[in-house]
């Protein structure tokens, strides 16, 4: 019967960031509140429908329509969107099979498949590029490549394979890239990749980028061979490495067609690499980039001074490193610095290494501390910390450093300079690190407060189903103060926003909450303890009653009369008892529970609330919380709901409660419900309360108040009436 509006007093459109200030983040919030593209959007209905729009072949697979074709940029975006989504299997990669689609992107990043449907599904198109970045080792390096060699077309033309993180099985023996001859981009960090695979690879006649991070090679003079066509080298953190700096600058000296070199170390690998390259002379004459984060010894005064002998540097990475601090840095016109001296080079950073956890890592703690006091919306910011948190999701120091940063960036008002789309996905992922890392209390704690932000419950898209099921599991399994008052505030919310039939789904997990509920509110009468978890306790009692007789049932069998009763007895707040009227408005409304509000106690306890002049402004609630102040509206969008009770001169008590209801409603916007009450045909039911002989005096007085104070809103309606 009710729902919550939300009458923010800031406006609702987005207020983006000064083009002038920010024109990162302006242009983040200008792509993330614009809508959709229409193939997008064509796409991702498509997407949610497969198994009905696409018929099923015998062996179980799909298949498009038979008249039905992709264009190659709609081919390539649908793919895109499937993996992205987690819906490629083998079951839907079949789709790609024949020529309905004709594909030149493969973008396969993270897909579980078979080899058998890389084969069939992918390796018929002419394709381009082929990003495998993290697929499931059930799809190994060995098979992509032979699957890609069974085309001579791939064989030919295939422009760029990206492996990164595959899996390649032990004993595999030589990968076979010779074969693929119009390589020019080749990624095989974090494989096993040999050194006999580095000299295999060098071969190939048109390759200009790659990279080799985190592998096995233990030497690069293989690149001798192609130092005339090699334009970007990446070596991240290659542990493996036996040769001695003279001997690697002596390969890197040669590679004079160098544009970018990332030469960048770890951790677990304190590399001094980058210190002595930049004491070298007559090196890298074309370089463009240079990234040597993480090396040990380096300098401000060293880097200045090998980009003022490099004039066309137009990057260098130094994030965990002591340099990047001067003013050189900030001054230097076309320069840009991934590292950790101010915002700008965390941004920069957070962009470059949204694949590498360890430098991720120090990114967000970075970030975390920049933006602890930060009074103004950052979108940008806060896209690429949620990038960084799909990179990883596995990563807890990842995670938890990145919800941190998410509560820095959207915590009190700063979330409505946030576009909504780009907050549904940062609360997904949320949620997301939520369920990976339930034992973790501190991540749990960041996420929830997040969450606890008016903008997000109210107007951000998210699957509340399963966020509620998720919140209520927790508030009866965990029993710490901060969290249940977080727990609470978020269920109070979200209850509200589920339909009736989601409700009923969870009815199990309604039943416990409603149990853990009043037990916090019991205890906090006994302790005569007026705070927020109290306050959002008894709206989450309210809100997971409305309209659910289920609910309303476990209430009266947990003993929540008496604990209300003794609420009304401890406190005298407007907004505690109307809360209490509230939750017991819906409790009347379950017609085998009536008779068990009609006790003195209750009665004499209503009596007081209903001629209390305090109750007047009883349905607008404010609610303090740690972190933002939420606010809500009840309003109705029938009465009919209440004739019944109304009619009913045997039941003066929900006669009562209906009266009460009505008017409360009608006093909040006159003009509005006292026209739907009209049309409704209620007020000749007032009419009859007011002269029925067998009225409770009560019941009756209500009625005569009600007419009376709407009486100029009633003139339409009266000629109708016996009134």
């Amino acid at each position: 019967m009710v729902y919550f509006l939300h009458p923010s007093q800031a406006p609702r459109n987005l207020v983006p960031p000064d083009a002038q200030r920010d024109a990162q983040g302006w242009r983040v919030a200008q792509e993330e509140a614009s809508p959709y593209a229409l193939v997008s959007s064509c796409l991702n209905v498509l997407i949610a429908n497969l198994e009905k729009l696409c018929p099923e072949r015998p062996d179980g697979t799909l298949c498009l329509p038979e008249h039905w074709t992709f264009p190659q940029e709609v081919a390539d975006q649908f793919l895109e969107m499937l993996s992205w989504q987690g819906k490629l299997t083998d079951k839907t990669a079949s789709i790609f099979q024949g020529n309905q689609m004709n594909l030149k992107l493969a973008n396969i990043q993270r897909v579980k498949i078979s080899a058998a449907a890389f084969i069939n599904c992918f390796c018929h198109h002419k394709l381009l590029e082929v990003d495998a970045t993290g697929v499931d080792s059930e799809l190994s390096v060995p098979d992509i490549i032979h699957g890609l060699c069974s085309s001579s077309w791939i064989q030919q033309n295939l422009r760029c394979l990206l492996l990164d993180s595959a899996s390649v099985p032990l004993n595999s023996g030589l990968l076979a890239f010779g074969q693929l001859v119009g390589l020019r981009t080749l990624n095989v960090s974090n494989i096993c990749f040999h050194s006999e695979d580095l000299a295999d690879v060098s071969q190939l006649p048109s390759l200009e980028n790659l990279d080799i991070s985190n592998t096995q090679i233990t030497t690069i003079s293989a690149l001798l061979t192609c130092k005339d066509r090699l334009k970007s080298l990446t070596m991240h953190y290659l542990k493996c490495l036996a040769m001695t700096k003279s001997q690697i600058f002596a390969v890197i000296k040669e590679l004079k067609c160098l544009r970018h070199l990332d030469i960048s170390g770890h951790k677990q690998l304190c590399s001094d690499i980058g210190f002595y390259l930049l004491q070298q002379k007559d090196i890298l004459p074309n370089i463009v980039s240079l990234d040597i984060s993480g090396s040990t010894y380096i300098t401000d005064r060293d880097v200045e001074h090998f980009i003022r002998n490099h004039p066309s540097i137009q990057f260098v990475g130094l994030l965990a490193t002591d340099a990047g601090y001067s003013n050189f840095f900030t001054t230097k016109r076309g320069l840009k610095v991934a590292g950790g001296a101010n915002l700008s080079q965390i941004a920069e950073a957070l962009s470059r290494y949204r694949n590498r956890s360890c430098y991720m890592k120090e990114c967000l703690y970075k970030l975390f501390t920049e933006t602890f006091s930060v009074h103004v919306s950052m979108p940008a910011i806060l896209k690429l910390v949620a990038i960084g948190m799909r990179n990883h999701p596995l990563d807890l120091t990842v995670q938890f450093t990145a919800s941190a940063c998410v509560l820095n960036l959207t915590h009190q008002g700063l979330a409505r300079g946030m576009p909504v789309r780009l907050l549904s996905e940062v609360t997904g992922l949320l949620f997301k690190a939520l369920r990976n890392f339930p034992s973790y209390l501190q991540l749990q704690k960041n996420c929830l407060l997040s969450l606890t932000n008016s903008r997000i419950l109210m107007e951000v898209p998210f699957d509340r189903f399963s966020a509620t099921r998720f919140v209520l599991g927790w508030l009866y399994r965990h029993e710490n103060p901060k969290v249940q008052t977080m727990v609470v505030s978020i269920v109070s919310t979200l209850a509200l926003q589920l339909s009736r039939e989601q409700v009923s789904e969870l009815h199990e997990d309604l039943f416990l909450a409603v149990k853990e509920l009043l037990a916090i509110v019991k205890r906090k009468t006994a302790e005569n303890l007026e705070d927020a978890t109290l306050l959002f306790s008894l709206k989450a009692l309210w809100n997971l009653t409305d309209e659910s007789p289920a609910t309303c049932k476990q209430f009266m069998e947990n003993q929540g009369l008496a604990v209300f009763i003794q609420v009304l007895e401890t406190f005298r707040d407007s907004t505690i008892q109307s809360k209490v009227l509230g939750l017991l408005s819906n409790i009347v409304e379950v017609r085998e529970l009536t008779s068990k509000l009609m006790t003195e106690d209750v009665m004499k306890h209503i009596s007081i609330l209903l001629h209390s002049k305090n109750m007047e402004h009883a349905t607008i609630q404010k609610w303090p919380s740690s972190r933002c102040k939420m606010s809500a509206l009840v309003t109705y969008r029938s009465f009919k709901a209440f004739f019944p009770l109304l009619d009913n001169f045997s039941q003066p008590v929900a006669q009562l409660w209906a009266l009460w209801a009505v008017y409360h409603v009608c006093s909040r916007n006159p003009s509005v419900y006292c026209k739907m009450l009209g049309e409704e045909g209620g007020l000749p039911l007032l009419c009859n309360i007011q002269a029925h002989h067998q009225t409770n005096p009560q019941v009756q007085q209500m009625a005569v108040s009600f007419l009376e104070d709407f009486r100029m809103y009633f003139t339409t309606y009266r000629k109708h009436t016996v009134c």
